[in-house]
């Protein structure tokens, strides 16, 4: 499942607590994929806390607390990291991370807490989601077979790799478009990762965000800039990355193009996608500015003028994921909806 498709299932779940219908969430899906991330800005946009409890670093004892005697009887001391209303909220994420990483004598120890929603004498409080996630058997991950028992305490979903999710998460995240430029040239690089060589940096949603990082760091240090970014994504995707970013020198001039100017549409299609990617950045930039409706005319325009009219219409697109609604009251892209009717593959 795509990961905004995903991510609205995790949205249901967490709003279904209120209503009693919630049903605990596992996650499934090579490294590297977001699956962290995605119940992370759940708990965000919802303003609670998320409680990471990583399995695969506890005994069972750590679930199920320490026991101590009251008169008569034995009781148990509930751990102070799993969700109390007092102290966390009403609200929040329980969220299980590495579960698949867990020994069966830890996993064995959540059963109750994941179905029944209790521990001996804990309760979860009722506004609180319980999501988990882990990597399958083939991801070369310190993985153990979960249990048929775990397993059917949970609805399960797979997240795959996306490129128009990713690239909505890049823009809203500040990536350098240089880097979402790439991708959308080489787009078979989002995610490639081999089980059977299992290498140390390979091309994934999460090392993309690292080379994002590497290009502010090291970018005026060009001896260290190649090693960086292979460090991040191997050595091969390093070496394309690069190549990539230096060709950027011949860039068209997007003041001009802002400017309504008669820029050329480059030949070359790796700076096609540059140029797609610097536009809608520009227009992220002027939105938050206030000044969006200025430069977002200008775009429209220059949409129109690739010779692959698909090239146009994935530079539109990307723009509407970044920018919303607002692009369709601009005076401009009815003109430009109409010159693309016939290969309307958008979705806007």
């Amino acid at each position: 499942m795509r990961p905004a498709h995903v991510t609205s299932v995790l949205e249901r779940e967490f709003s279904s607590t209120r209503e009693g219908h919630h049903t605990p969430v596992m996650l499934w899906g090579p490294p590297g994929v977001g699956k962290s991330q995605m119940v992370t800005q759940v708990g965000q946009r919802h303003e609670v806390p998320v409680i990471d409890v990583r399995l695969s670093q506890m005994e069972p004892s750590d679930l199920r607390g320490i026991p101590f005697r009251s008169g008569e009887h034995v009781e148990w001391a509930t751990p102070a990291l799993l969700p109390d209303a007092r102290r966390h909220g009403p609200e929040g994420i329980l969220f299980l991370d590495e579960i698949t990483s867990a020994p069966p004598s830890v996993s064995a120890a959540a059963y109750q807490l994941i179905l029944d929603r209790r521990l001996g004498e804990y309760q979860v409080p009722d506004g609180w989601a319980i999501f988990a996630a882990g990597n399958r058997q083939g991801d070369r991950g310190v993985t153990y077979v979960m249990p048929a028992p775990l397993a059917n305490r949970f609805a399960h979903f797979e997240v795959d790799t996306h490129l128009d999710d990713w690239v909505s998460w890049a823009y809203a995240n500040g990536i350098d478009e240089r880097v979402i430029a790439f991708l959308r040239f080489r787009p078979e690089l989002l995610f490639d990762f081999d089980p059977a060589h299992n290498p140390m940096a390979f091309p994934s949603p999460r090392s993309w965000e690292f080379t994002h990082r590497a290009l502010q760091k090291f970018g005026d240090y060009p001896e260290l800039l190649l090693s960086s970014l292979q460090a991040c994504v191997g050595p091969a995707a390093g070496i394309e990355l690069l190549a990539f970013v230096e060709n950027m020198d011949n860039l068209p001039d997007i003041d001009a193009i802002l400017e309504r100017q008669a820029v050329p549409v480059p030949r070359e299609i790796d700076l096609q996608y540059a140029v797609a990617s610097a536009l809608v950045g520009r227009a992220l930039r002027a939105r938050n500015e206030g000044s969006g409706p200025a430069v977002y005319g200008p775009i429209l325009d220059y949409a129109g003028r690739f010779s692959e009219r698909e090239m146009g219409v994935m530079l539109v697109s990307d723009l509407h994921r970044a920018i919303g609604q607002d692009l369709f009251s601009v005076p401009e892209f009815a003109p430009w909806a109409q010159s693309v009717a016939d290969v309307m593959l958008y979705d806007l």
